[in-house]
């Protein structure tokens, strides 16, 4: 029996389980496909897609132990607080983690019923256009396939690790973002190849359990795509906390033995070196996941970077249907591919759905974090555009003082003829938060006056926020 709906999404990640959520909210009827089980105890599919199950969520609850463990190990004392013989249960830390992520998967299936979402479990494949839509294929675990027609299809397959030739992940030794979450001890010396945001948090994590961490990269800039102030600041921050980050480096052969692994690689002087770990950790970025989707049957094709061109609203070049995500143009950002699938389910229902890519923020997660939103320094320049800057530092901060978290600062980045705010860029470990209100301002066009005119509550590290938006105009107050 062939099943029929107004919406069919393949993909249970972000993007794909907040637009079926979405589209079902709007009254249409949705189904949405998943198969990836990522080692689910019974086999079943998992909902959340990478985010949930292999990637945000997991990565920031190893996070949050991590940074507990240093804290009584590093930082009570400044409290005066004595604590001896603290030691960390890895196992039992691993076990929280996975906790998190099965509630959190089982938080969608209880949305779907809510939403009245039809959840198909297995892969989906496009078996060609039929009359007013088109024709999915789904098949199961078991490997049983069901036929589905769809009115309009919305794409959010999202991505996978990209791998580097020559470097066989099998996520033991050799790890991509999967097998380090799930380390069984602590690696006495541990090697990261690729400082972007993925091994600079799983660095990060094992660092402060007590491994030895380097971090090879390939460019000669440390978070090119942040504002160049921040990319320097946090490489001073991250060596400060023992990570050693060699930039400029050029990675040659990888050997691994049964227990460890070799990476030889030339500096950025051109000198050949040696790095010896117990275990490695690839983060070299991701790639867009359309593996059997057999796009050719509704007469499309990914591009030279394997993602599916779409318009400024994710519809492709195929009427009716539509992607979002991983698998298009733009960050490869949780939250970018919720936004696209609420704009897409709505434009299907008729209304004026919209994403503004301009107000999207980016955050690492490391300790402090970073976050930022809108233009860096270096973007403003290369267009020509006059702007002005406003930083102001948390070191004069209360309420950062009292935490014992002064590390960075807030930059505004203003237009110097307008005012209009341009740019934030924040460096603390609360930034992922602080973010927001910057997103705000750029989002309803608000200038940096309008900023430093809105009453912040004291003592508040928002504060912060307040002084560097009245600093482009050099009256900040407690400096």
């Amino acid at each position: 029996m062939t099943q029929s709906f107004d919406v069919v999404v393949i993909g249970a990640g972000p993007g794909g389980y907040i637009a079926a959520i979405r589209a079902g909210q709007l009254g249409l009827s949705v189904a949405c496909v998943e198969g990836n089980a990522y080692d689910d105890p019974k086999g079943e599919p998992r909902l959340g897609g990478t985010c949930l199950n292999v990637g945000c969520i997991p990565s920031k609850a190893l996070l949050a132990s991590s940074e507990e463990f240093e804290k009584i190990t590093h930082h009570a004392e400044d409290h005066g607080i004595t604590v001896k013989g603290a030691s960390i249960d890895v196992g039992k830390m691993v076990a929280r983690k996975d906790g998190i992520v099965g509630k959190m998967t089982g938080g969608i299936q209880y949305l779907f019923k809510k939403n009245k979402v039809t959840l198909l479990k297995g892969y989906a494949s496009f078996a060609g256009k039929a009359e007013g839509g088109f024709n999915v294929s789904v098949k199961a675990a078991d490997g049983t396939v069901s036929a589905v027609v769809a009115k309009q299809v919305i794409i959010a397959s999202g991505s996978k690790a990209r791998h580097l030739p020559g470097i066989p992940v099998d996520n033991k030794l050799i790890c991509d973002n999967e097998g380090a979450l799930k380390f069984g001890d602590v690696p006495k010396r541990l090697g990261v190849i690729g400082a972007g945001v993925i091994g600079l948090e799983l660095g990060s994590v094992w660092r402060r359990l007590g491994a030895e961490v380097t971090v090879l990269e390939a460019l000669p800039n440390f978070l090119a795509a942040c504002d160049e102030s921040v990319g320097k600041e946090m490489l001073k921050i991250f060596k400060g906390q023992g990570l050693n980050i060699s930039l400029g480096v050029k990675i040659g052969e990888v050997k691994a033995g049964k227990k460890a692994v070799s990476i030889a690689y030339t500096d950025a002087d051109g000198k050949a070196q040696t790095l010896d770990c117990d275990k490695l950790i690839v983060s070299v970025g991701r790639v867009p996941y359309t593996d059997g989707l057999n796009l050719d049957s509704i007469g499309l094709k990914t591009n030279e970077r394997g993602m599916i061109d779409v318009d400024a609203h994710c519809q492709t070049l195929v009427a009716g249907v539509f992607a979002v995500g991983d698998v298009v143009r733009g960050a490869m950002l949780a939250h970018k591919a919720e936004e696209e699938g609420v704009m897409v389910a709505e434009i299907i229902a008729g209304q004026k759905g919209h994403c503004n890519y301009d107000a999207i923020p980016w955050v690492i997660y490391t300790s402090p974090e970073v976050a930022w939103v809108g233009k860096t320094e270096q973007d403003l320049k290369a267009s020509g555009r006059a702007y002005k800057a406003g930083q102001f530092p948390f070191m004069a901060n209360g309420r950062a003082l009292g935490q014992g978290d002064s590390q960075g600062f807030v930059k505004v980045l203003a237009d110097a003829k307008t005012d209009e705010v341009l740019g934030v860029h924040i460096i603390n470990s609360h930034a992922s938060d602080l973010i927001a209100e910057a997103v705000m301002a750029i989002e309803f066009k608000a200038s940096s006056e309008d900023i430093g005119r809105i009453c912040h509550a004291h003592p508040s590290l928002s504060e912060v926020v307040k002084e560097a938006a009245l600093a482009c105009d050099k009256r900040q107050l407690n400096m």
